[in-house]
């Protein structure tokens, strides 16, 4: 494991400007060629702590276009049609990849990762899915699950 300061936020491990630990070979073949992070060296430290203001401003600037984006999604409702049997059941189910494209037909895009489905939903109904916008900042959609005519 080595311990690495990041060069830009990184949603899967942290902030602009904070020491994470990290997997060997996800430091040296990814993070350090692409110069989204430094080794944690005494060093590098004083450089980025030279640096912390840029960052905190530059993190400010991720928030706020963060909320901003958050305002916009919070209260969006799509309704997905699906394939249902007798009993009013599903047939498969209602994934993060269907999610995206009801929402891309109300011009709205989202990452896949940015979806937190918990589990594929399996039946007919309305559901409250968060969005991750950004570290703490996750609104909801409103899913609506409805028989395919």
């Amino acid at each position: 494991m080595k311990k690495i300061i990041l060069k830009e936020t990184i949603d899967s491990l942290g902030i602009i400007g904070s020491e994470v630990t990290v997997a060997d070979g996800y430091a040296r073949n990814y993070l350090l060629p692409q110069q989204k992070a430094v080794l944690a060296t005494p060093q590098n430290r004083k450089i980025i702590e030279q640096d912390r203001a840029k960052f905190d401003l530059q993190i400010a600037k991720e928030r706020k276009i963060a909320e901003e984006m958050a305002e916009k999604l919070e209260g969006i409702s799509c309704t997905i049609s699906a394939k249902v049997s007798e009993e009013d059941r599903l047939y498969g189910s209602v994934t993060v990849r269907n999610i995206i494209d009801a929402l891309k037909k109300q011009e709205i895009t989202v990452e896949k990762r940015m979806i937190l489905l918990k589990e594929t939903i399996k039946s007919l109904g309305t559901f409250k899915v968060p969005i991750r916008v950004y570290k703490e900042v996750e609104p909801e959609i409103t899913v609506e699950i409805v028989p395919e005519k």
